[in-house]
Protein backbone atom coordinates (compact mmCIF):
# COMPACT_ATOMS: atom_id res chain seq x y z
CA UNK A 1 0.00 0.00 0.00
CA UNK A 2 0.99 3.49 -0.84
CA UNK A 3 -0.92 4.79 2.05
CA UNK A 4 1.20 7.40 4.18
CA UNK A 5 -0.21 5.46 7.21
CA UNK A 6 1.30 1.70 6.07
CA UNK A 7 4.17 0.53 7.84
CA UNK A 8 6.38 -0.14 4.86
CA UNK A 9 5.48 2.40 1.87
CA UNK A 10 6.81 1.73 -1.11
CA UNK A 11 9.26 4.91 -1.22
CA UNK A 12 10.91 3.61 2.16
CA UNK A 13 13.88 2.79 0.02
CA UNK A 14 14.39 5.91 -1.55
CA UNK A 15 13.99 7.96 1.72
CA UNK A 16 17.49 5.49 2.63
CA UNK A 17 15.72 3.83 5.62
CA UNK A 18 15.89 0.20 6.09
CA UNK A 19 12.89 -1.99 6.36
CA UNK A 20 13.14 -5.10 7.58
CA UNK A 21 11.23 -7.37 4.26
CA UNK A 22 10.57 -10.57 6.62
CA UNK A 23 8.40 -8.19 8.68
CA UNK A 24 6.27 -6.79 5.83
CA UNK A 25 5.84 -10.37 4.00
CA UNK A 26 4.71 -11.79 6.95
CA UNK A 27 2.04 -8.97 7.77
CA UNK A 28 1.21 -8.32 4.35
CA UNK A 29 0.80 -11.46 2.95
CA UNK A 30 1.05 -14.89 5.46
CA UNK A 31 -1.19 -13.58 7.78
CA UNK A 32 -2.25 -10.94 5.59
CA UNK A 33 -3.77 -12.06 2.73
CA UNK A 34 -3.45 -15.67 3.03
CA UNK A 35 -4.78 -15.64 6.69
CA UNK A 36 -8.08 -13.90 5.35
CA UNK A 37 -8.17 -16.36 2.24
CA UNK A 38 -7.97 -19.70 4.24
CA UNK A 39 -10.48 -18.50 7.04
CA UNK A 40 -12.60 -17.44 3.73
CA UNK A 41 -12.27 -20.86 2.52
CA UNK A 42 -13.70 -22.99 5.53
CA UNK A 43 -10.59 -23.16 7.74
CA UNK A 44 -10.67 -23.40 11.37
CA UNK A 45 -7.21 -22.27 12.23
CA UNK A 46 -3.96 -21.74 9.84
CA UNK A 47 -0.58 -23.23 10.72
CA UNK A 48 2.82 -21.98 10.08
CA UNK A 49 6.54 -23.52 10.81
CA UNK A 50 7.52 -19.80 12.71
CA UNK A 51 9.37 -20.51 15.97
CA UNK A 52 6.82 -18.67 18.09
CA UNK A 53 4.69 -19.62 20.54
CA UNK A 54 1.50 -18.77 22.16
CA UNK A 55 -0.97 -19.07 25.55
CA UNK A 56 -4.51 -18.71 25.27
CA UNK A 57 -6.14 -16.95 28.44
CA UNK A 58 -9.21 -17.46 29.89
CA UNK A 59 -10.62 -14.65 28.35
CA UNK A 60 -9.59 -15.81 25.22
CA UNK A 61 -6.37 -13.18 25.23
CA UNK A 62 -3.22 -14.37 23.23
CA UNK A 63 -0.05 -14.09 24.51
CA UNK A 64 2.53 -14.47 21.89
CA UNK A 65 6.16 -15.89 23.07
CA UNK A 66 9.57 -16.51 22.26
CA UNK A 67 10.02 -19.96 20.25
CA UNK A 68 11.71 -22.20 22.32
CA UNK A 69 14.72 -22.45 20.72
CA UNK A 70 16.80 -18.88 21.38
CA UNK A 71 18.71 -19.76 18.22
CA UNK A 72 16.04 -19.97 16.10
CA UNK A 73 12.93 -17.76 17.54
CA UNK A 74 11.70 -15.67 15.01
CA UNK A 75 9.27 -13.68 17.41
CA UNK A 76 10.91 -10.47 15.98
CA UNK A 77 9.23 -11.08 12.36
CA UNK A 78 5.73 -11.15 13.65
CA UNK A 79 5.39 -8.46 16.47
CA UNK A 80 2.84 -6.71 14.11
CA UNK A 81 -0.12 -9.68 14.70
CA UNK A 82 -3.22 -8.55 16.22
CA UNK A 83 -5.57 -10.27 18.92
CA UNK A 84 -8.04 -11.19 16.24
CA UNK A 85 -5.28 -12.90 14.08
CA UNK A 86 -3.49 -14.66 16.82
CA UNK A 87 -6.82 -16.48 17.57
CA UNK A 88 -6.79 -18.49 14.49
CA UNK A 89 -2.42 -18.87 14.50
CA UNK A 90 -0.94 -21.85 15.14
CA UNK A 91 2.87 -21.84 15.91
CA UNK A 92 3.01 -26.26 15.82
CA UNK A 93 7.05 -26.33 16.47
CA UNK A 94 6.98 -23.19 18.82
CA UNK A 95 7.18 -25.21 21.80
CA UNK A 96 10.35 -27.19 20.59
CA UNK A 97 14.17 -27.01 19.46
CA UNK A 98 15.24 -27.37 15.84
CA UNK A 99 16.93 -30.74 17.08
CA UNK A 100 13.42 -32.41 18.43
CA UNK A 101 11.81 -30.56 14.89
CA UNK A 102 14.52 -32.53 12.67
CA UNK A 103 14.25 -35.83 14.92
CA UNK A 104 10.27 -35.50 14.06
CA UNK A 105 10.87 -34.62 10.65
CA UNK A 106 13.27 -37.78 10.47
CA UNK A 107 10.46 -40.00 11.92
CA UNK A 108 7.51 -39.32 9.33
CA UNK A 109 10.04 -39.07 6.51
CA UNK A 110 9.57 -35.62 5.15
CA UNK A 111 11.79 -34.43 2.89
CA UNK A 112 13.04 -31.28 4.95
CA UNK A 113 14.94 -33.61 7.62
CA UNK A 114 17.73 -33.09 6.32
CA UNK A 115 17.64 -29.91 4.36
CA UNK A 116 19.62 -27.11 5.21
CA UNK A 117 18.34 -24.15 6.86
CA UNK A 118 16.91 -21.71 4.69
CA UNK A 119 18.55 -18.21 5.19
CA UNK A 120 16.73 -16.36 2.02
CA UNK A 121 14.37 -13.72 2.69
CA UNK A 122 11.25 -15.27 2.52
CA UNK A 123 9.68 -14.12 -0.31
CA UNK A 124 12.42 -14.35 -2.68
CA UNK A 125 14.59 -17.43 -1.53
CA UNK A 126 18.20 -17.68 -1.22
CA UNK A 127 19.27 -14.63 -3.11
CA UNK A 128 21.23 -11.85 -1.56
CA UNK A 129 19.72 -8.70 -1.03
CA UNK A 130 21.86 -5.90 -3.06
CA UNK A 131 21.44 -8.73 -5.98
CA UNK A 132 17.85 -8.70 -5.75
CA UNK A 133 17.57 -4.97 -5.26
CA UNK A 134 19.64 -4.35 -8.40
CA UNK A 135 17.11 -6.03 -10.79
CA UNK A 136 15.35 -2.85 -10.14
CA UNK A 137 17.43 -0.16 -9.10
CA UNK A 138 20.39 0.65 -11.45
CA UNK A 139 24.36 0.75 -9.93
CA UNK A 140 25.61 4.11 -8.96
CA UNK A 141 29.34 3.87 -7.52
CA UNK A 142 30.47 6.06 -5.15
CA UNK A 143 32.72 7.18 -2.57
CA UNK A 144 33.39 5.64 0.80
CA UNK A 145 34.89 8.42 3.04
CA UNK A 146 35.58 8.21 6.78
CA UNK A 147 34.10 10.41 9.65
CA UNK A 148 37.15 13.10 8.76
CA UNK A 149 35.64 12.90 5.07
CA UNK A 150 38.84 11.35 3.63
CA UNK A 151 38.20 8.86 0.64
CA UNK A 152 39.52 5.25 1.58
CA UNK A 153 37.29 3.28 -0.83
CA UNK A 154 33.86 3.20 -3.35
CA UNK A 155 30.72 1.19 -3.46
CA UNK A 156 27.96 0.51 -5.90
CA UNK A 157 25.23 2.63 -4.56
CA UNK A 158 24.48 4.16 -1.38
CA UNK A 159 20.73 2.91 -1.60
CA UNK A 160 22.33 -0.63 -1.49
CA UNK A 161 23.47 0.13 2.14
CA UNK A 162 22.31 0.21 5.79
CA UNK A 163 23.41 1.89 8.90
CA UNK A 164 25.73 -0.87 10.91
CA UNK A 165 26.52 -2.76 7.78
CA UNK A 166 30.43 -3.81 7.01
CA UNK A 167 30.40 -5.87 4.02
CA UNK A 168 29.84 -5.23 0.17
CA UNK A 169 32.11 -2.12 0.06
CA UNK A 170 35.72 -2.07 -0.68
CA UNK A 171 38.50 -0.42 0.97
CA UNK A 172 41.73 0.77 -0.58
CA UNK A 173 44.47 -1.57 0.45
CA UNK A 174 46.25 1.67 1.47
CA UNK A 175 43.54 2.44 3.99
CA UNK A 176 43.25 -0.97 5.56
CA UNK A 177 46.07 -0.93 7.89
CA UNK A 178 47.97 -3.58 9.77
CA UNK A 179 45.05 -4.09 11.74
CA UNK A 180 42.75 -4.49 9.16
CA UNK A 181 39.62 -3.76 11.83
CA UNK A 182 36.29 -4.18 9.80
CA UNK A 183 34.61 -0.38 9.06
CA UNK A 184 30.80 -0.07 9.62
CA UNK A 185 28.23 2.17 7.68
CA UNK A 186 27.80 4.81 9.98
CA UNK A 187 25.98 7.56 7.69
CA UNK A 188 24.78 7.89 4.32
CA UNK A 189 24.60 10.80 2.13
CA UNK A 190 22.14 9.70 -0.46
CA UNK A 191 22.17 13.08 -2.83
CA UNK A 192 25.71 13.07 -3.10
CA UNK A 193 25.82 8.74 -2.83
CA UNK A 194 28.32 8.45 0.15
CA UNK A 195 28.58 6.43 2.57
CA UNK A 196 30.25 7.38 5.45
CA UNK A 197 32.20 4.70 7.37
CA UNK A 198 34.05 4.05 10.73
CA UNK A 199 36.05 1.43 12.37
CA UNK A 200 34.82 2.73 15.89
CA UNK A 201 31.11 3.00 14.97
CA UNK A 202 30.26 3.58 18.78
CA UNK A 203 32.52 5.95 19.48
CA UNK A 204 30.65 8.17 16.40
CA UNK A 205 27.29 8.43 17.13
CA UNK A 206 26.55 8.51 20.85
CA UNK A 207 22.76 9.53 21.01
CA UNK A 208 20.90 6.97 23.21
CA UNK A 209 17.36 8.60 22.94
CA UNK A 210 15.71 7.27 19.41
CA UNK A 211 11.83 7.44 17.94
CA UNK A 212 9.67 5.09 17.69
CA UNK A 213 6.70 4.96 15.59
CA UNK A 214 3.61 2.95 14.29
CA UNK A 215 3.90 1.14 17.61
CA UNK A 216 1.62 -2.21 17.81
CA UNK A 217 0.74 -3.58 20.84
CA UNK A 218 -0.04 -8.03 20.87
CA UNK A 219 -2.06 -7.76 23.83
CA UNK A 220 -2.38 -5.72 27.20
CA UNK A 221 -3.01 -1.96 25.44
CA UNK A 222 -2.63 -0.60 28.85
CA UNK A 223 1.19 -2.11 29.64
CA UNK A 224 3.41 0.91 27.88
CA UNK A 225 4.06 4.19 29.66
CA UNK A 226 6.49 6.67 30.15
CA UNK A 227 9.48 5.38 32.55
CA UNK A 228 8.43 1.95 31.43
CA UNK A 229 12.03 -0.49 31.59
CA UNK A 230 11.98 -2.67 28.99
CA UNK A 231 14.15 -5.40 26.89
CA UNK A 232 14.06 -4.89 22.98
CA UNK A 233 15.44 -6.07 19.96
CA UNK A 234 16.40 -4.23 16.79
CA UNK A 235 17.35 -7.18 14.73
CA UNK A 236 16.73 -10.73 14.50
CA UNK A 237 18.65 -12.58 16.94
CA UNK A 238 20.06 -9.48 17.76
CA UNK A 239 21.87 -8.64 21.32
CA UNK A 240 18.45 -8.12 23.51
CA UNK A 241 18.96 -4.61 25.01
CA UNK A 242 17.91 -2.29 27.98
CA UNK A 243 15.44 0.49 27.20
CA UNK A 244 13.18 3.01 28.86
CA UNK A 245 10.16 4.56 27.80
CA UNK A 246 10.96 9.20 28.54
CA UNK A 247 7.58 9.85 25.73
CA UNK A 248 5.05 7.94 24.93
CA UNK A 249 2.07 9.41 22.60
CA UNK A 250 -0.50 6.15 22.63
CA UNK A 251 -2.75 8.30 20.18
CA UNK A 252 -0.01 8.85 17.58
CA UNK A 253 1.06 5.53 17.69
CA UNK A 254 4.79 6.78 19.07
CA UNK A 255 7.12 7.34 21.44
CA UNK A 256 10.64 7.86 22.41
CA UNK A 257 12.85 5.31 24.19
CA UNK A 258 16.69 5.66 25.81
CA UNK A 259 19.21 2.99 25.64
CA UNK A 260 21.11 1.70 28.53
CA UNK A 261 23.88 2.21 25.67
CA UNK A 262 24.28 4.13 22.79
CA UNK A 263 24.29 1.50 19.29
CA UNK A 264 25.42 3.39 16.18
CA UNK A 265 23.92 0.54 14.13
CA UNK A 266 20.30 1.43 14.86
CA UNK A 267 18.84 2.92 11.50
CA UNK A 268 15.88 5.10 10.60
CA UNK A 269 12.98 2.04 9.28
CA UNK A 270 14.49 -0.60 11.12
CA UNK A 271 11.57 -2.79 13.07
CA UNK A 272 12.52 -2.19 17.22
CA UNK A 273 10.39 -5.45 19.61
CA UNK A 274 9.91 -4.64 23.06
CA UNK A 275 10.24 -7.79 24.82
CA UNK A 276 9.56 -8.49 29.04
CA UNK A 277 11.20 -12.17 29.39
CA UNK A 278 9.73 -14.12 26.52
CA UNK A 279 6.79 -12.39 26.41
CA UNK A 280 7.16 -10.62 22.72
CA UNK A 281 4.59 -7.47 23.61
CA UNK A 282 4.85 -5.77 20.31
CA UNK A 283 7.00 -3.59 18.42
CA UNK A 284 7.37 -0.20 16.03
CA UNK A 285 9.85 1.33 13.72
CA UNK A 286 12.36 3.20 14.57
CA UNK A 287 11.75 7.10 12.97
Amino acid sequence: STQPNTLFPYTTLFRSRTPNPDVMCNREVKFGGFLKWALNHGADYVATGHYVDRKVHDDSTVTMLRGNDPQKDQSYFVWTLTQEQLKYILFPVGGMPKSQVRTLAKKYQLPTATKKDSQGICFIGDIDMKDFLSHYINEQPGSVVTTNGEIIGSHTGALFYTIGERHGFTIDAQHKGTSDEPYYVVGKDIEQNTLIVSQHPDTYKKNTQHRVHLIHIVDNQDIFKEGLNLEVQIRYRGEVKQCTIVEYQPSLKRMTVEFAEPDATIASGQSVVFYRGDVCLGGGIIA
